[in-house]
Formats: structure tokens, C-alpha cells, sequence
């Protein structure tokens, strides 16, 4: 019997070994990706391992990320010896094939009929832009995505038992998973509503249950926002308004998903009725389980995260201003999402002869074959692109080769004095030059940061002119209201000074 049920999960095996395999070629060139965030979670990781402390580069506690993160980056390094950036990855493939593993598995409980099905959705999954993106970077997303593929199974095991132990288990990955990404608050979520729709108990007992489980999985991320406001003064950092409304939301929502289904259109009129009908055959499929006595805990888990994750996203999007929903925000629903538009094809109607079940396979057959042939495509074409330039961001040959880098690695004694240095990418003079205490020019959107800048008598500037962080107030800014002195000229940006005493009439 062993062997057989290892037999039927081969094809799974093989599909997590690919999955590996193709985070090896994406990072073979330059190694891991490496941005803004994950000099961040680098920087804490490695002030964990040297000093028992998550202090990032600038100097300051890390609050605007959740702190399991870099804390895993901090363990790898410590058991490993090796660098988080070196053994980026590893650890990418390792969780990547991860993620494949236990979709394999899981499928292979509410689709183990069906294998054609189940093969395609791993080539999904495999071919995906939006996951070998993420597994290609230092992102926490990686390890959230395992996170919540852990929570399916935890949480499928109460709903087998309906123990206390297995919904404590349940509820502390659930927990590990909110202190990765805010976003995991969807997870809790998804547990909550799931033990009030599922009728095995009465609503008293329910609701017990809900309590248990939601002050076991938010207390990690309770004692995380105490650490930061003790901190900081702030629970998560400094967070702005939104400037995009709902339904300015829901049209990137919804390209998103266009992208993911290669649909040849960029109008936003497609891309609002795909998203507003994604919410709604989301919304109608968790409806229709709530009624079903006999599918699969798995199905049931991955379609109500896929809800209330797509809804969390877009509502959140809406009242607090961060990146634009993309496929980076998007991806942990990627996986359940598929599984929770396409289960009805796996559970037709017995009563459905094949007059009917054959023409429906066929179509969803030879569709999903020309998205994965599509898929194949932007893929080949990003492999293509980063033999020759490397994975984008602060590994590739573009800052390798920059010119104020080589300036900055020649000349430590830039960084030898009183005075503050600023700088609108601060963590890629950290990331190439080692410097610490670098400061972030300050935010257009906060006036009294902007004012306390332009206040100061004496501070030196590394200009990047390429970023163009429309976020931040830029050299221009500064060059109308104070003198700077330029001090070196580049290609790739320049390196000032002001002195208010040199300059008093400034």
C-alpha cells in the first residue's frame, strides 16, 4: 500500500524537482533577485546572526515588514554559515518545490481520478510568471505562500478530527504566517469563517472554537505590533492614504488575472469584469461548498482563502497606499484560485452523460494546454533577457557595473564623517558598498520630514538619477530651494554636499 500511494505521487516529485530546477536557471547568470524589501530582510537577517538584534541597515528596528521573515533568514544563516544573499537560492528553490510538492499532494486527495487535470495544474504552476518571479527574489512571499499550503493541511486535519490540539496546530501556523505578511490576517480569517459555516457543532460551541483559534494565531502578530510601537512608536511603520479608489482597485485586480490567463487585452473594461467575475464565481463556489457534506477539505480551504485574500487585497489597497496590486501582491491566490474556478470540472453531475462531460473536457483541455504554451513564452523571453543582463534589481550588471558603485568602493573615506548622508536608494549603497547609516531622503507626502530635511545645516547627497521614486521629493526639489555643491559627477547620478554655513542665505 506504501508504495503504491508513493507510486501515484511521483508525478508530483518530478514536478518539484522541475520546479527547482527552474530557480536554478533564473538565478544560474546573477545569482538571487535582490530589491529594496530584500535588503531589508537581508540587513535584519544578518544583524540577528551577528547580534541577536533585527536591525536593518539604516540603524532602525524593522517594522515596516513583519518579522518572521528575516528571523528565518537569520536561522538559515546560522545552521548554514551562509550568506542569506548566497544561499537565496537554495532557499527559493527549496520552498518553490515545496509549494509544487504539496499542491501535488493535495490535488491528489479531491482530483486523484482526474491526473490530466492535476498534470496541468502543475504545469500551472511550474509556468507561472507571477510564482517564478517571486521564487527568483528575497521576498517574504515565498515563505508565505508555504505557509499558507501548511495551513491547508493543518487546518484539513481539525476539520477531519475536530480536536483542540489539531486547531491550536492550526491556529500557530495560521499565526507564523501573519507575522511573515500582514496579509496572513487572511488566514486567520479563512479559519475563523470556515469553523462558523461548518455545521458540526452548534453556534455556542463554534463560536468557542473561534475564540480559541483567533487568540492562539493573533497573539504572534499582537506581540509584533507591541514590539514595534515600543520600538518606533508606530505598529507597522509610517502608511499613507490611498490614492486609488475600489473600482480603480478592482481593474488592477482583474488585469492581474488577465495576465495570468494570457487574455490579449489590456482595456480596462476587460480587466474590471474579469476581476468583479472572479469575486463573484469565488464568492457563489464558497456558497455552493457551504451546502456539501461530502467534498474535499482541501477545495473547501483554498476556494474561502482565495475570497477573502482577493477581497483583502483590494479593500486594503483602497484604504492604505502601497505598491499597485500586481502579481507579486496577487501570487498566494494564484494556486488556490485555480483549484477554486476550475473544481466543478473534476465534480460534474454523474447524471452528465459524455455528450456532454467530453466537449467540456476537450475545451478546458486544449485551453489550458495554449495559456501554459503562452505561459512557456514570457518565461523563455525572461530567461532570455537575464542571460544577458542578469535578474533585475541590485544584482544585475547594471549596478554591478555603475559608476558611483566603483566610486564608493574606491573611496571609503566618503563615508568617514559627522555629517548625514542621504540618499534615494540608500539600500543599494549598503548592498554594494557595505555602508551602514545611510538615510532614506524623505517622503513628498510627509511634510514635517520634508521641512526637518530641508532644516538641516550640513548633510551630503548620493544621487541615483535612473530611480526616478516619484515617492520622493528629488534632487530638483532640493537644487530649487538649497545650493549644493557637486562634489563628483556620474553617468549614473552624482555625489553633493550643502553646507548651510558655507551658504547662509540658505
Amino acid at each position: 500500500m506504501k508504495l503504491n500511494s508513493y507510486l501515484r505521487n511521483i508525478d508530483s516529485v518530478i514536478a518539484a524537482a522541475i520546479g527547482y530546477y527552474a530557480i536554478y536557471l533564473f538565478t544560474k547568470y546573477n545569482g538571487i533577485g535582490i530589491s529594496p524589501d530584500s535588503i531589508m530582510y537581508t540587513s535584519a537577517a544578518r544583524s540577528l546572526h551577528e547580534h541577536g538584534t533585527l536591525t536593518t541597515f539604516n540603524g532602525h528596528a524593522i517594522v515596516d515588514f513583519p518579522i518572521f521573515y528575516p528571523v528565518f533568514l537569520g536561522l538559515s544563516f546560522f545552521i548554514s554559515g551562509i550568506d542569506p544573499v548566497v544561499a537565496g537560492p537554495v532557499i527559493d528553490g527549496l520552498l518553490f518545490a515545496g509549494v509544487i510538492l504539496i499542491s501535488g499532494l493535495l490535488m491528489q486527495h479531491f482530483a486523484a481520478k482526474s491526473i490530466l487535470y492535476k498534470w496541468l495544474v502543475l504545469g500551472a504552476i511550474i509556468l507561472s510568471p507571477a510564482l517564478l518571479q517571486i521564487y527568483t527574489y528575497l521576498w517574504s512571499e515565498t515563505l508565505f505562500i508555504f505557509l499558507v499550503f501548511a495551513f491547508f493541511i493543518t487546518f484539513s486535519q481539525y476539520l477531519k478530527t475536530h480536536t483542540y490540539i489539531t486547531l491550536v496546530v492550526a491556529a500557530l501556523v495560521a499565526g507564523i504566517s501573519c507575522i511573515t505578511r500582514y496579509a496572513g490576517i487572511t488566514v486567520i480569517g479563512t479559519g475563523c469563517l470556515l469553523l462558523l459555516i461548518e455545521s458540526t457543532f452548534p453556534y455556542k460551541e463554534r463560536w468557542k472554537r473561534i475564540f480559541v483559534f483567533g487568540a492562539i494565531s493573533c497573539s504572534l502578530l499582537v506581540a509584533n505590533l507591541i514590539r514595534n510601537r515600543l520600538m518606533t512608536g508606530t505598529g507597522t511603520g509610517p502608511r499613507e492614504a490611498s490614492i486609488t479608489g475600489f473600482w480603480q482597485n478592482m481593474i488592477y485586480f482583474g488585469g492581474t488575472i488577465v495576465d495570468w490567463v494570457t487574455i490579449p487585452s489590456e482595456a480596462d473594461s476587460v480587466a474590471l469584469a474579469v476581476g468583479i467575475i472572479t469575486i463573484v464565481a469565488l464568492t457563489i463556489a464558497l456558497w455552493f461548498h457551504t451546502f456539501r457534506k461530502n467534498l474535499n477539505n482541501y477545495l473547501v480551504i483554498a476556494i474561502t482563502f482565495s475570497l477573502i485574500y482577493g477581497l483583502f487585497i483590494v479593500l486594503s489597497s483602497t484604504f492604505s497606499r502601497y505598491e499597485r496590486i500586481n502579481d507579486r501582491l496577487l501570487a498566494p491566490m494564484y494556486i488556490p484560485m485555480i483549484w477554486a474556478l476550475t473544481w466543478w470540472i473534476i465534480h460534474m453531475p454523474k447524471r452528465w452523460g459524455p455528450k456532454i462531460k467530453i466537449p467540456i473536457y476537450v475545451v478546458f483541455g486544449l485551453s489550458a494546454l495554449l495559456i501554459e504554451y503562452r505561459l512557456y513564452k514570457i518565461d523563455y523571453q525572461r530567461f532570455d533577457d537575464q542571460c544577458d543582463y542578469g535578474n533585475p534589481g541590485y544584482t544585475d550588471d547594471t549596478w554591478k557595473d555603475s559608476e558611483i558603485t566603483k566610486y564608493m568602493r574606491q573611496h571609503p573615506e566618503l563615508f568617514k564623517t559627522d555629517a548625514p548622508i542621504y540618499s534615494d536608494a540608500p539600500e543599494a549603497i549598503y548592498f554594494h558598498s557595505g555602508h551602514t547609516g545611510i538615510k532614506l531622503l524623505p517622503h513628498r507626502y510627509f511634510p514635517k520630514t520634508v521641512e526637518q530635511f530641508m532644516g538641516q545645516k550640513h548633510y551630503y547627497l548620493i544621487w541615483y538619477k535612473d530611480l526616478d521614486n516619484p515617492e520622493l521629493i528629488n534632487l530638483q526639489y532640493i537644487q530649487q530651494r538649497k545650493k549644493l555643491k557637486k562634489l563628483q559627477q556620474f553617468a549614473d547620478g552624482g555625489i553633493y554636499e550643502y553646507n548651510g554655513s558655507e551658504n547662509p542665505q540658505n
